[in-house]
C-alpha cells in the first residue's frame, strides 16, 4: 500500500473515533471521571469556538441515537506529504454532523386544533459545547465538533379543543321533596310546640312520634302559609264554642311567614290543638268515674296518631274534626238551643245580694226585697220571706241545677249573681258533655233508660216502638251510669241478696232473731270461705217478681219486675238498691223476645221454675242521665237532678276554665 493512501485511511479511522467518544466523554467528564482526571482534560484541550449552534437538551435525549453523514470542514492535506510514523494532527476547523429532518406523516385536518400564536419565551443561554476527550496520546491542536439538530417547537402547553362539538346534555333538575326545608326546625321545637295544656305525656309523644314518621314535613303550612287543610281545621278551633267547648283552650299561634322557625312552631302547635279537640268532642274534657264511682261510661276517646291520621288523610279535614262531636239528635238539639239562647240577651235585672243568714219560709230580712227583684217578682215593702217568694226561689233552683228547696242558701245566692242566660248556657253545655260520653253509635235497635226522667225507652231505626215507667235507685243507692248489651231474660227468677244489702239490712235481723231469713221466705247458705248467701226463691213476693233482663256490667244491676207495683203511680220514683224496676215488663219482653214469645206464652210460665230466654240478638242499652231534653219544637223539659250529677259535671267545667 502506498503511504499516502494509509495516510489517508489513519486519518478517517482517527476522526471516526474521536467523534464517537466525544458524546459519552462529555456526560463522564462531570460525573464519574476523576477530579484528577477532569483537570488533566481542561490542561490538555484548550476551549474551542464552535461554528454551529450546540445541541440543546431537548433536541438531543441521553440516550437518544443520532444518525447522519460526517463531513469535515477543511480538505485533508496529500498523503505523500504526511508521514506514516508521526502523530496524526487533527486540524482546527469544526466536524458537522448533517442529520437529515424526521419525515412525520401528515395530520388529519380534522384533528388538528387551532394553533394560537406562542406566548414569547425569553431566550435562554447556550449550554457549553460538547467537548471530546483526548486519548492516551493526544494530538497537540484538538479538533471541536458540534451537532447540528432541528429547534424544538417552543411554547406552553395547551388543551387540545375538540373540533366535533359536545351533544346537548338534558337538564338535571334536582328537586327537595316539599316540607323538607321545615324538617330541622320541626325536629328542634317539635318537643316545646306539643307542650299543650290538658294535653297528656303519652298524647305529645304520640305526636312528635307522627312527625319523625312523616320525615319532620309539615302537615298544615307551607312556605305560603296555612294550607286548604290547615285553614279548615283553624276555622273548625276557631268555631269551638258553638259546640260548647272553650275556645280559648285551642288558642291559635301567631306567626309571620318570613320566619321558618315560626311556621314549624304553629305547624306543630295546629296538631296538637287539633288532638285536644278531637279527644275533648269525645268525651275527654272530665274522667266522669273521678266525679262518681256510679258513672262508668266507656270512653271512646281517640289517640294523637288517629287523630292525626284522619285529619291528614279526610278531603276536608275541618269537617274530619267537627265529626268527633256527637252526631246524636239531641245533641244537635242542644247544641241549637245553645246557639238561640246565646242570640238573645237576658233583660233581668242584675241585683247584688249580700251574703248572710239562710232564708227560710217566715223568716224577715233586708234581703228580701233583692230577692223578689232578682227574680222578677212584684215589689214589696214587706221584708218578710212568704211562700210566693219561696216557690220562685224553688223554680229558679231547679233551673240552675240547685237543690229546689226554696230556702236562700249561700249557693243559691251565688247563682242569683249571674244572668240567667249564662245560667242556662251552662246547663245546656253540661247536659252536652253527657252526651259526649256515649257511644258514637247508639245501635239502630237499642234500650235507652233516663234516669233522671224514670222512664225506659225501645227504639228502633230512630223511633220510639216502646215506652215505660221506671223505679230508680235511692240517692243512697243511686242507679249507675253506664252502657253495655242485653243478652237473655229469666223468668222465674231467683234474688241473691247483694252484699251490700245483706251487710246492711240482713246480718243485723239475723244477728237479732236466727229466723229473720226463714220467716221472709229467704234461703241462707253457708259458703266455702266461711260466709253466708242469702237467696229469695222465685215466687210472688220475689223481690225481682216474674222476668229478669239481663245484661252484664260491673255493679250487678238489671231491668226486673217488682211486686210492688203501686209505686209507678208516684212522681218521683227513687225506691230501689240500684236496678230499675220496668212497669209491665212483659210487654217490654214481647218486644224485645220477638212474635215467638208473646206476653201470653211467657205469663204461661209463671210458677213454673227458673226459665232462661236469649234474645235473638243482643241489644245495646244505655242508662243515661239527661236533665234537660229538647223536643223537635225546641221546647226545653227539664228533670229533677236527683243524685246531683248535673251539678257536678257543670261544676267540674267551671273549675277547669
Amino acid at each position: 500500500m502506498s503511504r499516502r493512501h494509509w495516510a489517508n485511511l489513519t486519518t478517517a479511522s482517527a476522526l471516526a473515533i474521536m467523534l464517537g467518544c466525544a458524546g459519552s466523554l462529555a456526560q463522564t467528564s462531570t460525573s464519574e471521571a476523576p477530579a484528577t482526571e477532569a483537570a488533566r482534560s481542561a490542561e490538555a484541550l484548550p476551549e474551542a469556538t464552535p461554528s454551529e449552534p450546540p445541541v440543546t437538551a431537548a433536541a438531543a435525549p441521553d440516550h437518544e441515537i443520532v444518525t447522519g453523514t460526517v463531513s469535515s470542514s477543511s480538505r485533508p492535506r496529500d498523503p505523500a506529504s504526511v508521514d506514516a510514523t508521526a502523530p496524526v494532527e487533527i486540524g482546527t476547523e469544526p466536524v458537522t454532523l448533517d442529520i437529515p429532518a424526521i419525515e412525520m406523516p401528515s395530520a388529519d385536518p380534522a384533528l388538528v386544533p387551532p394553533v394560537r400564536s406562542p406566548e414569547p419565551v425569553p431566550a435562554a443561554a447556550p449550554p457549553a459545547p460538547v467537548q471530546a476527550m483526548p486519548t492516551e496520546a493526544a494530538p497537540e491542536k484538538p479538533m471541536q465538533a458540534s451537532v447540528t439538530v432541528a429547534p424544538a417547537i417552543q411554547g406552553p402547553l395547551r388543551a387540545v379543543e375538540p373540533v366535533v362539538p359536545a351533544p346537548d346534555m338534558p337538564k338535571v333538575v334536582v328537586e327537595v321533596e316539599p316540607g323538607l326545608a321545615f324538617a330541622a326546625d320541626i325536629a328542634a321545637r317539635a318537643g316545646e310546640a306539643v307542650a299543650v295544656r290538658r294535653l297528656g305525656e303519652r298524647e305529645r309523644a304520640e305526636i312528635v312520634a307522627a312527625y319523625q314518621a312523616n320525615q319532620n314535613k309539615p302537615f298544615w303550612i307551607d312556605a305560603k302559609g296555612w294550607t286548604a287543610a290547615g285553614k279548615r281545621i283553624v276555622a273548625q278551633l276557631e268555631h269551638a264554642a258553638d259546640d260548647g267547648l272553650r275556645p280559648t283552650d285551642y288558642a291559635l299561634p301567631v306567626f309571620e311567614l318570613s320566619d321558618r322557625t315560626k311556621l314549624a312552631e304553629a305547624d306543630i302547635r295546629l296538631s296538637a290543638l287539633a288532638v285536644l279537640y278531637a279527644r275533648d268532642a269525645r268525651g275527654g274534657r272530665l274522667d266522669p268515674r273521678k266525679l262518681s264511682k256510679l258513672i262508668t261510661p266507656k270512653l271512646d276517646v281517640p289517640s294523637a296518631g288517629e287523630v292525626l291520621a284522619t285529619l291528614a288523610g279526610a278531603g276536608d279535614a275541618g269537617a274530619a274534626l267537627a265529626a268527633y262531636n256527637p252526631p246524636h239528635e239531641q245533641y244537635r238539639r242542644l247544641k241549637a238551643k245553645l246557639a238561640e239562647l246565646r242570640e238573645h240577651l237576658d233583660d233581668t235585672p242584675l241585683v247584688r245580694i249580700p251574703a248572710g243568714p239562710a232564708l227560710k219560709v217566715g223568716m224577715r230580712d233586708e234581703r228580701v226585697p233583692l230577692v223578689r227583684a232578682r227574680l222578677g217578682l212584684g215589689p214589696s215593702d214587706d221584708a218578710v220571706f212568704d211562700r210566693s217568694t219561696a216557690l220562685a226561689l224553688a223554680d229558679f233552683q231547679k233551673k240552675a241545677g240547685l237543690p229546689a228547696n226554696g230556702i236562700l242558701s249561700e249557693r243559691t245566692v251565688a247563682a242569683l249573681g249571674r244572668p240567667a242566660t249564662a245560667q242556662g248556657e251552662e246547663d245546656v253545655i253540661a247536659q252536652m258533655e253527657r252526651w259526649r260520653w256515649l257511644p258514637k253509635d247508639l245501635g239502630t235497635d237499642h234500650i235507652m233508660v233516663n234516669v233522671p226522667e224514670m222512664r225506659v225507652r225501645v227504639i228502633r231505626s230512630g223511633k220510639v216502638v216502646h215506652e215505660a215507667r221506671a223505679i230508680i235507685g235511692k240517692p243512697e243507692s243511686a242507679t249507675p251510669i253506664f252502657s253495655n248489651r242485653m243478652d237473655h231474660v229469666i223468668v222465674n227468677p231467683s234474688w241473691y241478696v247483694p252484699p251490700s244489702i245483706l251487710k246492711k239490712e240482713f246480718l243485723p235481723g239475723l244477728a237479732a232473731d236466727p229466723d229473720y231469713a226463714a220467716r221472709r221466705g229467704y234461703v241462707v247458705t253457708r259458703t266455702k270461705g266461711g260466709g253466708i248467701s242469702v237467696r229469695q226463691p222465685p215466687g210472688e213476693r220475689n223481690a225481682l217478681g216474674w222476668i229478669k233482663f239481663m245484661f252484664p256490667n260491673e255493679h250487678a244491676v238489671y231491668l226486673h219486675d217488682t211486686p210492688n207495683r203501686r209505686l209507678f203511680g208516684a212522681d218521683r220514683r227513687a225506691f230501689s238498691h240500684g236496678c230499675v224496676r220496668v212497669d209491665n215488663p212483659f210487654a217490654l219482653a214481647d218486644q224485645l223476645l220477638g212474635p215467638e214469645w208473646t206476653s201470653a206464652r211467657l205469663k204461661s210460665l209463671i210458677g213454673k221454675g227458673e226459665r232462661r230466654i236469649n234474645l235473638p240478638q243482643p241489644l245495646a242499652i244505655h242508662l243515661v242521665y239527661n236533665t234537660m231534653v229538647v223536643d223537635a219544637d225546641g221546647k226545653i223539659t227539664r228533670f229533677d237532678d236527683v243524685y246531683g250529677f248535673h251539678r257536678l259535671v257543670r261544676q267540674a267545667l267551671e273549675q277547669q276554665g
